[in-house]
């Protein structure tokens, strides 16, 4: 079987669980079966269908489980947002096809994607604006104590989701350019290796920037993204452990400087490291403690599709922002252990045919975008997973294709383009 019909037999599974999903929301809520959601599986099908035929004629060669993962994830997504509230589901599905015309116009005016090291300072200035943006006057806004969002008219996204593309292009390319000097210039020094600052410094004013802007519009899930890529970034383009050691003593001393002066990281981590405080359990810690008692509720196999309680009889809310920040939550309440770790499962499927794609690209620049890539969509899913079970403190970033958020399903659009692109070029034949 070719590669590509692979990929239009992997679409199947996603449709089906589309319909299945709608079906199981019909009869839990009316208790009568309804064609509407073969209607809603038809119509998931069809535009699934339409992108598989599109990579059928642009990039024959690309990873045939990519996009059906992704179609997987979004499938379950829209079911779950929909079991929640049907007019977010609706709006859901108005982004996913915005993210899927994004994803064709990606690969259609960057079928050379290598074209992008060329615009690299100007990529990394974007990127660090995008992260400025929230801030501005009239159009930022502050949301739940960080400033992540951004207001134009009618349109409003998180321009974070868009900045860790740009800054991952950025780092790609810089150390694309720099790696064997980082390496052949290094000094050790107390048993740490240093590289020339020379070749080292303006990549840590990009990176320095970035942290900086994060640490001021207060998202502390996408800054520990961000540095996460770059030190995999930093490891595959010189292959030294070292650096990567640095970089987390670094991290580790930057924390700890942070953690003591900025209040609103003191606060998340004293409600991290006990939401059941009797001061925090009815404000700040009502959140991740709720969460844990959902997960904890959903025991093995869970409680049933629908069956997790959201909201009071009597009005107010038992799961806080269960579409968004604990969508991992209900999903662990209803379907229990098993049906979270296979939601687990599909993205560590996803990172690896991504770090694999990285592993068979045949120039420096496709393998080190790749690996960003991969490894900033997989820190994400650590940030909110780790923060939802109390691995670690909780953060606002989104579950990808699965959380509800335009923003965050349009970007994914254009990091799933990119890694096909990658993979395209790397199994084309010779």
């Amino acid at each position: 079987m070719s590669a590509r019909n692979r990929e239009l037999m992997g679409l199947v599974p996603a449709s089906l669980l589309v319909t299945a999903g709608f079906t199981a929301v019909f009869v839990q809520r009316q208790d009568v079966l309804s064609d509407l959601s073969l209607t809603y599986g038809a119509l998931f099908l069809g535009l699934c269908l339409a992108a598989h035929i599109f990579l059928r004629m642009t990039l024959p060669h690309a990873d045939p489980y990519l996009f059906p993962l992704f179609a997987l994830l979004a499938s379950f997504g829209l079911v779950m947002i929909y079991r929640i509230e049907e007019e977010l589901a609706r709006e859901q599905a108005q982004w996913f096809v915005v993210g899927l015309a994004l994803f064709a116009a990606t690969i259609v005016f960057l079928r050379d994607y290598r074209v992008l090291e060329r615009y690299r300072y100007l990529i990394a200035t974007a990127g660090i604006a995008l992260l400025m943006a929230p801030r501005l006057p009239g159009i930022g806004g502050q949301v739940n104590g960080a400033y992540l969002g951004v207001r134009l008219g009618p349109i409003s996204f998180q321009p974070a989701e868009f900045a860790k593309i740009a800054i991952v292009v950025f780092l790609a390319s810089y150390l694309r350019d720099t790696r064997q000097v980082l390496v052949i210039g290094a000094r050790r020094v107390l048993g740490l290796t240093i590289p020339p600052i020379k070749h080292f410094g303006p990549l840590l004013v990009v990176w320095a920037a970035a942290m900086l802007m994060l640490i001021v519009i207060k998202d502390l899930g996408s800054s520990l993204m961000f540095f996460g890529a770059f030190l995999a970034l930093l490891y595959v383009a010189t292959n030294r452990l070292s650096f990567v050691i640095a970089g987390m003593a670094m991290f580790a001393l930057g924390a700890w400087v942070i953690g003591s002066r900025v209040g609103h990281v003191q606060d998340r981590v004293a409600i991290w490291k006990d939401p059941f405080k009797p001061e925090l359990v009815d404000n700040e810690g009502y959140q991740i403690a709720q969460s844990l008692f959902a997960q904890a509720d959903g025991g093995l196999l869970g409680q049933g599709f629908g069956q997790a309680l959201l909201e009071l009889p009597g009005g107010g809310s038992i799961l806080p922002a269960p579409h968004t920040d604990l969508i991992y939550a209900v999903i662990a309440n209803e379907l229990g252990l098993a049906g979270a770790c296979a939601v687990i499962v599909i993205y560590l499927l996803i990172a690896e045919r991504g770090f694999k794609t990285a592993t068979l690209a045949r120039d420096s620049f496709s393998t080190l975008l790749a690996t960003g890539l991969t490894a900033v969509m997989a820190l994400q899913v650590f940030v909110i997973v780790g923060g939802v079970t109390k691995v670690i403190p909780l953060t606002g970033v989104t579950l990808p294709f699965v959380s509800y958020g335009g923003s965050s399903i349009v970007a994914n659009f254009v990091l799933l383009a990119l890694l096909l692109l990658v993979s395209d070029r790397a199994r084309r034949p010779e």
